[in-house]
């Protein structure tokens, strides 16, 4: 089985970190988004990863080379056009069946189906209230797919399209796109690879909806710090040896080579190897490597590589490169 990964978008609701790091590379509990994800895939049989690259498409294309022991062929998508537009890139290479991955958000979903499953394709999916922010799936009796409908006014269903697709009919997918691509774009001038699968559905095939357990989004700084605390509270927290004024509240994630004093920090807190705090409170935030904190409040925010917060207080913002944005 070959594994399509589409990695072309800018990330904005996290500039400025993403204006240096792809959205994919960006770190929550300590591990890139994207490494998280892979985890998920270890124990299939696959072929090949065919990765649609983009924006600073070689720290991808490195990181991917230098992480994952699996072949992998890179596609630049020159003109984004959408997610059809990316998964179409990838139509000369795929001769079998094909899973699907969008890496910015972290699921808990059964990916064994794809050997039990007899159906014609799989779309996972997760149970939402907020149904009207979502592309949602309607069902059948039977759990197939009948439609896809984006942002219901009206709970259709509450079952949000997750961003994780298995393809058996893969020949009727790449159909669904052209087709999709044959018609005008939609807003943004983008085609939408929800309509390919509303294609196939509408000739016959049959696409099982499946529910995943969990599902964190990864897109914006309040998800991001969700899943970060969701990641520490199952796993992934790593405390400090006790140091005299000093507070730790759990659950938190700090490296080794970090220097705490007179600091109170947690919950939910992140802090890669290299950084100092003193004198300062962290509460609800990710900071990278190399970050000095001094007298200051970090609070809601995420924190690049080598930042320096000096008597100053950061309160759900992006701060990297020297520059500060309000959380999007």
């Amino acid at each position: 089985m070959k594994v399509i990964v589409p990695l072309a978008g800018k990330g904005t609701r996290l500039l400025p970190l993403t204006k240096r790091v792809p959205k994919p590379l960006i770190k929550v509990a300590g591990r890139p988004v994207m490494d998280h994800v892979m985890d998920t895939l270890k124990g299939l049989d696959i072929e090949e990863l065919i990765v649609i690259t983009g924006h600073l498409k070689d720290v991808v294309e490195r990181h991917i080379v230098e992480h994952y022991p699996i072949k992998a062929r890179f596609i630049e998508q020159k003109t984004l056009n959408g997610t059809a537009g990316a998964i179409n890139l990838a139509r000369p290479y795929v001769d079998g069946p094909v899973l699907i991955v969008f890496v910015d958000t972290l699921f808990d979903a059964d990916i064994s189906l794809v050997r039990t499953s007899d159906a014609d394709g799989i779309i996972w999916a997760k149970e939402v209230e907020d149904y009207q922010r979502f592309g949602v799936l309607v069902t059948d009796q039977r759990g197939m797919m009948t439609r896809i409908v984006e942002k219901p006014d009206t709970p259709i269903s509450r079952l949000a399209n997750i961003g994780l697709y298995y393809m058996r009919d893969w020949r009727t997918l790449f159909e669904g796109i052209a087709e999709v691509m044959r018609q005008p774009p939609g807003i943004g001038a983008e085609f939408y690879l929800t309509d390919a699968f509303q294609y196939m559905v509408d000739h016959g095939r049959k696409l099982q909806v499946a529910e995943v357990k969990g599902w964190y989004d990864c897109g914006k700084v309040a998800t991001l710090l969700e899943t970060n605390h969701h990641l520490l509270e199952h796993g992934r927290a790593r405390a400090p040896r006790p140091v005299p004024g000093v507070t730790i509240r759990p659950p938190v994630y700090i490296e080794d080579g970090v220097t705490l004093r007179n600091a109170t920090i947690g919950p939910n807190v992140t802090i890669e190897s290299g950084s100092e705090v003193r004198d300062s409170t962290i509460e609800d935030s990710i900071l990278g490597s190399n970050v000095r904190v001094t007298g200051a409040t970090v609070r809601g925010s995420v924190v690049g590589d080598g930042q320096v917060i000096d008597g100053q207080s950061v309160v759900s913002s992006v701060l990297d490169a020297g520059e500060l944005a309000p959380a999007r």
